[in-house]
């Protein structure tokens, strides 16, 4: 029997202080959302060193595709099915193929422009010691990038190679009027062969070494009597462009 004034619980009743209390607070870990990461967008990569080094990735691998097909004939989507990502993600870090082009030549090339010079400013009155420097970095940089050679050949001596008109706008032809006029020089001064054409000599120790290197899969299918490597090649450009075909 119920005491007067007293009523039946309702089961929609909020409970008191008392029983909140009885029970401790779930912690933040105890929370079902606790360690979650936020949703992310879909089709945009995660930043941190994760993103820089997709990016870096899909350069080496567009540098791969230019090399072996040209720029002409690689897409942003042909990249993107090589490097086995979708077409958004190569979009997400590159917009275009002009601006994937710009960057290639900021930070590729620009930086091995640096690392080829001081041939002359180390060897201001020997062109021998000179242009012996010059083609064993031509070298180096071919055996340790081995896109250079190749994408050398296809746009940069190539005519409508689209790499080297990027380039010439943007930085011009400093570095050979500077070659153009230290071979003029030492040829007034005696150091070098006065019949050499001045404005073929640069071209000419590129051609040699760069050239074979390129070529390399194609030539060593032939006939050849023994392996011929990177040092092979740069001691033959360096041979022909100091002593000619004469006996030494």
């Amino acid at each position: 029997m119920k005491e007067p004034g007293s009523r039946a619980a309702s089961p929609h009743a909020h409970p008191s202080p008392a029983a909140i209390g009885d029970r401790p607070a779930a912690s933040p870990a105890e929370s079902p959302l606790a360690g979650k990461p936020a949703p992310r967008r879909p089709g945009r990569p995660s930043g941190g060193g994760g993103g820089a080094e997709q990016r870096e990735r899909l350069i080496a691998v567009a540098l791969a595709l230019f090399a072996r097909q040209g720029i002409v004939d690689t897409s942003l989507g042909a990249i993107a099915r090589e490097a086995g990502v979708t077409p958004a993600m190569v979009h997400y870090y590159f917009k275009t193929r002009d601006q994937l082009i710009d960057v290639i030549i900021d930070e590729r090339f620009v930086p091995l422009r640096s690392s080829m010079g001081g041939w002359l400013e180390k060897n201001p009155g020997d062109p021998v010691a000179a242009l012996t420097a010059l083609t064993q970095r031509f070298v180096d940089v071919a055996q340790t990038h081995p896109w250079f050679a190749p994408l050398w050949v296809r746009e940069v001596i190539s005519e409508g190679g689209l790499l080297r008109q990027r380039m010439h706008e943007r930085y011009g032809d400093e570095h050979q009027r500077a070659a153009h006029e230290a071979i003029e020089r030492w040829q007034r001064e005696g150091k070098l062969n006065a019949a050499l054409e001045p404005s073929l000599l640069f071209q000419s120790l590129m051609g040699l070494t760069l050239l074979p290197l390129a070529t390399a899969h194609v030539w060593r299918n032939d006939l050849v009597p023994r392996r011929v490597g990177a040092e092979e090649i740069a001691r033959h450009a360096v041979a022909l462009i100091t002593q000619g075909i004469r006996p030494a």
